[in-house]
């Protein structure tokens, strides 16, 4: 009976909140903050060409399925998602900044390791 009631409420509250099933509009954020592709650090804007580009990439995980594991991103079926390193000036690995991209053109920048993303508006 309450996890009934629980999920009534959850379906409202998306609901009210105008969360929508089909996905986030990748012009819009889909709800996470955003950032301007312009004020991307300069790294993160040459991944975003080679990415655009087809590569090739400096790192062998570059274009490895990103399983949204911290569900922080729109969820999808597995293999939506794909993850690309944007390098750390100064860190001898590859660091914590990375470009998420979905089969829907979204396009996401994390600079925390997955902690948090922003929506990439180009």
């Amino acid at each position: 009976m309450l996890l009934r009631f629980v999920s009534r409420m959850l379906l409202c509250l998306l609901v009210l909140t105008g969360c929508s099933a089909t996905g986030p509009d990748p012009s819009s954020g889909g709800g996470l903050a955003t950032v301007q592709e312009s004020k991307l650090p300069a790294e993160a804007r040459q991944t975003l060409e080679l990415i655009d580009r087809g590569g090739p990439f400096p790192y062998a995980k570059d274009g490895a399925v990103f399983g949204n594991f911290e569900r922080l991103l729109p969820a999808h079926q597995r293999g939506y998602y794909h993850e690309y390193t944007v390098p750390t000036p100064g860190s001898r690995d590859r660091g914590a900044r990375r470009i998420v991209t979905g089969q829907g053109g979204e396009v996401y920048y994390t600079d925390d390791h997955y902690d948090s993303f922003r929506a990439v508006l180009r």
